[in-house]
């Protein structure tokens, strides 16, 4: 009985991320209500509030996901050189346009903005080492430095606002960050 509960619920959960990713790229997240999401995903609101608290939840479960396959991937890619292993990450990044694109253009999406920018610093701070730092340099205003500079050409990648392909783009951010740290 377990076994096609944990199946219902995971059905559920897909069909709801479906209905709302559906609903975020075509109206915009400040747009999609509860009702578009259950009725996209042909469930009741009942069923909705069973998995997510609100919109803003569900968009943090989403999040949380990607930033855990982000970090899969930065695992992954430690053998790798910092400029191929830019390109790998941004890769995931091309991979998933339309979902960050969505996020990036939206003005209530402060908290993917708050949760992208840590999971960057945090991924810089293992490349960053302490003693390559000269003394009159604080380790966090590095991270924060070169986190949001990360962040900015990432996000003008996404909404298309730089011209380049991703591999060209991902190269270059991967030497401006070789040359920091």
């Amino acid at each position: 009985m377990t076994a096609k509960m944990d199946r219902r619920i995971m059905k559920s959960q897909k069909a709801i991320h479906r209905a709302f990713l559906d609903k975020l790229y075509e109206d915009g997240f400040e747009s999609v209500t509860i009702k578009d999401i259950t009725d996209k995903a042909d469930l009741s609101r009942k069923t909705f509030y069973l998995h997510y608290n609100d919109k803003y939840d569900l968009l943090d479960k989403i999040v949380e996901k990607h930033l855990k396959e982000l970090e899969e991937i930065c695992d992954q890619k430690k053998d790798k050189g910092l400029i191929e292993g830019t390109i790998i990450w941004f890769r995931y990044f091309e991979d998933h346009k339309l979902f960050f694109a969505s996020l990036f253009q939206g003005t209530s999406t402060v908290s993917f903005r708050n949760k992208l920018l840590n999971f960057i610093m945090e991924e810089v701070d293992k490349k960053l080492e302490a003693s390559a730092l000269p003394e009159n340099i604080d380790r966090k205003i590095i991270l924060k430095f070169l986190g949001t500079a990360v962040m900015g050409v990432l996000e003008s990648y996404v909404l298309e606002d730089i011209d380049g392909d991703m591999e060209t783009i991902a190269a270059q951010v991967g030497e401006m960050l070789k040359r920091n740290l």
